[in-house]
């Protein structure tokens, strides 16, 4: 940083010595080498930009080249804590040293630890059910809330309907992404789990769609993939009201919103509705893979030996990392920090030129372009990364979102203003 605190964005990791970490070497693998072996060996999956990162701490990354980079993405809402944080790094380290795997046929105190923690966090008589990503996590609430539907009986779609909302986004396996109504990621993989029913995110069209024939509806409180959606609290109220009038669960997937992304630990607790599940993944373990399904007490007896399992959820490593990650996240001064510059960076980004408006709570935040931008949000992002070295996401054409680390500083959150600005102007 320059005597006026203004980063030098092409700083190498050399002149970066100091700062914590114990390896300030480049991969020493060209990009094109990556390039090259990603054509060969991998499915054509992901649209990458091309960077190749080596290295993070905090809110900074650098990549083969040495370049430093700010983090306003964070892998897409999982490095909450900011990259290497020491207390995660510890606890991974520590653990891996003793255990990594058990299986879930034997005692694991990490797992159990964690789960009292989580379960405490909904409220008395819950429990939790471990996964290894939001996606499976809500796969395991769909069965539960199906077989509580059914209170036992087999019988063919009996109190099976699952609601879930437009704009929504639940994952990419067969029940999550049934349960996620976005035709271009459903039409390829037709047909879909039936049973499911997509209405839009309002009260009245919630009212009307939960019967006695729904076994759950689930929804995101901040809807984060379409474009970061605060829902109402009228709209919880309402979906709250419709599923204790049918004795339907009402789930709410928290995968990305939950765990302080939006100034408080879980993202129901701004309107106090509480929901009968919830879902968990994404910054849990702060990059390592974990979910969890937190099930209230209308639901935390539903399974049951046999029901449902996974070979490597909630182990010992994973559980670890989660439990400190629930110590830095959970903490109420990081939660107000999180508030106010959430607020920081939202009244920032209205200045901007060509933005109209922004959505969110937290730091959990997009921008929205004009729908004539020149550029549009996909090409701000790539000119962001490789002209500024600022990491954003596009999550439709003109929407750019911002998840930045939850450790961050004013500073930070200054700093990246200032990218976009010049981004934006220039």
């Amino acid at each position: 940083m320059d005597p006026a605190g203004v980063v030098t964005r092409d700083r190498s990791i050399a002149d970066a010595e100091g700062r914590g970490s114990t390896d300030r070497s480049s991969s020493g693998v060209p990009l094109a080498d990556l390039q090259a072996l990603e054509r060969d060996a991998l499915t054509r999956s992901y649209a990458r930009q091309p960077v190749a990162f080596v290295r993070g701490e905090g809110a900074r990354m650098w990549d083969t080249e040495g370049v430093e980079y700010l983090d306003f993405q964070t892998g897409l809402a999982v490095t909450s804590c900011g990259h290497s944080h020491p207390a995660v790094v510890e606890a991974i380290r520590a653990q891996a040293q003793r255990l990594v795997h058990t299986g879930n046929l034997f005692y694991s105190e990490p797992q159990l630890r964690l789960a009292e923690r989580l379960a405490a966090s909904l409220g008395e008589g819950s429990r939790v059910h471990f996964a290894n990503s939001g996606t499976e996590a809500v796969e395991a609430a769909l069965k539960v809330a199906r077989k509580a539907g059914r209170g036992g009986e087999v019988v063919l779609l009996h109190r099976g309907k699952i609601v879930s909302l437009h704009r929504g986004f639940h994952g990419r396996t067969y029940g999550a992404l049934s349960a996620t109504p976005q035709e271009s990621k459903q039409a390829p993989f037709a047909p879909l789990v039936p049973g499911f029913v997509a209405v839009q995110p309002t009260a009245a069209a919630i009212t009307a769609a939960v019967d006695d024939e729904t076994a759950a509806l689930i929804l995101e409180p901040v809807q984060g993939e379409s474009g970061v959606y605060v829902l109402g609290d009228d709209v919880l109220r309402a979906a709250r009201e419709a599923c204790d009038r049918h004795g339907a669960a009402l789930i709410f997937d928290e995968v990305q919103c939950g765990l302080s992304r939006t100034g408080r630990f879980w993202a129901w607790e701004h309107s106090g509705v509480r929901p009968d599940a919830l879902t968990c993944a994404k910054a849990l373990a702060n990059g390592l893979p974990i979910g969890a399904l937190v099930c209230g007490p209308k639901l935390a007896q539903v399974l049951e030996p046999g029901d449902h399992g996974s070979t490597f959820a909630g182990g010992p490593v994973q559980c670890a990392a989660a439990l400190a990650v629930v110590d830095v996240l959970g903490d109420p001064a990081l939660q107000a920090s999180v508030l106010e510059l959430g607020e920081r960076l939202a009244e920032g980004l209205r200045e901007l030129p060509g933005v109209v408006e922004v959505r969110g709570r937290g730091l959990m935040l997009a921008a929205e372009l004009t729908p004539d931008h020149p550029e549009g949000a996909p090409a701000i992002v790539r000119r962001a990364l490789l002209d500024h070295h600022l990491v954003l996401n596009a999550t439709g054409p003109t929407t750019v979102r911002f998840l930045p680390p939850l450790t961050i500083g004013q500073a930070e959150v200054d700093e990246a203003l200032g990218l976009l600005e010049d981004l934006l102007v220039g």
